[in-house]
């Protein structure tokens, strides 16, 4: 054990630097997921038509992310082989999400077209960017070194809700973009007067920006080990046939399995801001501090999840946490009428309501930080990026799905199903996860 701590600590700089890619993500993805569903109701009456919108990033994530992911596995240049990808895709996508809130005031066509070019390229992007944490740290370290660049995300997650969104109600006059809170009277779903702040996305674009710099500046990717024959022994195709045709199907049921609980996970997500407004009277710019708790959450336990899941197992230590999402969901779907029974103040409905969202990211990071690893562990150099892609398949496959799922289902009963939903689908995938043999650190050994 001893052993294992020393030669982690080996890799913990350059997996922290690994990790600003990371958190682009975690910087652009709370402001999206807690702003432009507001955006998309000011124009549309429908949860079912902003949660089909909402999905648009996931049906890119399935067509891109496999390719780009495999196509970088055997992409050769002299800054590597997924930088080039880094350094192009990253600031584009950068440029379309600062412009959400112009786009948003103009019309819901322009909306759209700013969705969809920022989802193309940071989407085209994603696989590439967390795919350099395999290719360069060991296997027997990846949950450690997944809980670094997971406490990275948290930390942009916070960044991004807890202190880039308060500036959504700070009225100043940006450069190039005009005053950065604009009345927003028009659009058809509904009559009251809102506003749209644009500070939050300028300078988390400005933020991604830097992070692109620092990355390209400070991380070097490895050489190939193996030799060229070696390195084209395993083609695409025959790599996905491997995985899916193969006696063990403990990669099978993994994927499976994440396809399930991301369900779960973006079935409320997405909707928890709108949620915080409707239910507990918060301001849009107090609303995001609830997603913002899963992201103080996340940053703070993915590396003690890393390292729990070590000692402990990374199978039980997902199956635990799956089991405690899905009571807190519960939890949560009885929160707003026990509070209100109550007759709590309304600080004390909203500090509970986060205090459950807290303990929600605490376990979620805990099965996103071990669960990559355990796909990883049964892939080689050569396919690193494939297993990396099939993963992002089945997630957003299941982010398509859940934004049209629980929008219908808010439509039909009202907004506090999406908790039973996700406790429903974490269950499942708990069942799942019971069939996986594979994966664990210590089979690297085997």
């Amino acid at each position: 054990m001893e052993k294992s701590k020393e030669g982690m600590k080996a890799y913990y700089g350059i997996t922290f630097l690994i990790g600003i890619g990371f958190f682009t993500m975690g910087l652009m993805d709370p402001l999206y997921d807690t702003y432009v569903p507001m955006f998309l109701s000011n124009y549309l009456s429908s949860d079912s038509l902003v949660g089909g919108i909402m999905g648009i990033d996931n049906i890119f994530a399935i067509l891109l992310i496999p390719i780009i992911s495999a196509v970088s596995d055997r992409t050769r240049t002299r800054i590597g082989r997924r930088m080039p990808y880094i350094i192009v895709l990253l600031p584009a996508a950068a440029v379309f999400f600062s412009l959400l809130p112009g786009a948003a005031l103009k019309s819901l066509a322009f909306l759209i077209i700013c969705i969809f070019f920022l989802n193309l390229f940071k989407q085209a992007v994603r696989g590439p960017v967390v795919a350099l944490m395999p290719d360069i740290i060991p296997g027997e370290y990846r949950s450690e070194a997944n809980g670094v660049i997971n406490t990275m995300g948290g930390i942009a997650a916070i960044v991004g809700t807890v202190a880039l969104a308060k500036l959504y109600d700070v009225k100043v006059r940006i450069p190039l973009f005009g005053d950065s809170i604009v009345p927003f009277t028009n659009g058809a779903a509904g009559s009251e007067s809102t506003y749209i702040g644009k500070l939050p996305f300028v300078i988390s674009a400005l933020l991604v920006l830097l992070a692109v710099i620092l990355l390209f500046v400070f991380v070097k990717e490895k050489k190939n080990p193996l030799n060229s024959e070696e390195e084209a022994a395993t083609p695409i195709m025959k790599s996905l046939k491997l995985i899916f045709t193969a006696k063990d199907k403990s990669a099978f049921f993994i994927l499976l399995s994440l396809l399930f609980w991301f369900i779960g996970y973006q079935g409320v997500l997405p909707w928890v801001g709108i949620y915080s407004k409707e239910f507990l009277g918060l301001s849009p710019g107090t609303a995001a501090l609830s997603s913002g708790m899963v992201g103080i959450a996340y940053a703070l336990c993915a590396i003690p999840s890393g390292i729990i899941a070590h000692r402990v197992g990374r199978k039980k230590a997902i199956r635990f946490s799956l089991v405690v999402i899905a009571v807190v969901m519960l939890l949560l779907f009885l929160h707003h009428p026990v509070t209100t029974a109550l007759g709590l103040s309304h600080s004390a409905q909203y500090m509970s309501f986060w205090a459950l969202l807290f303990i929600f990211g605490m376990f979620w990071v805990s099965i996103v930080t071990n669960s990559f690893p355990m796909l990883w562990q049964m892939a080689t150099y050569t396919d690193m990026g494939i297993y990396t892609g099939l993963y992002y398949f089945f997630s957003q496959a299941a982010g398509i799905v859940a934004p049209i799922l629980t929008g219908g289902l808010r439509d039909l009963f009202g907004d506090r199903i999406i908790f039973i939903n996700a406790a429903v689908f974490m269950m499942i995938a708990f069942v799942m996860m019971g069939k996986v043999n594979k994966g664990e650190a210590e089979s690297l050994a085997k």
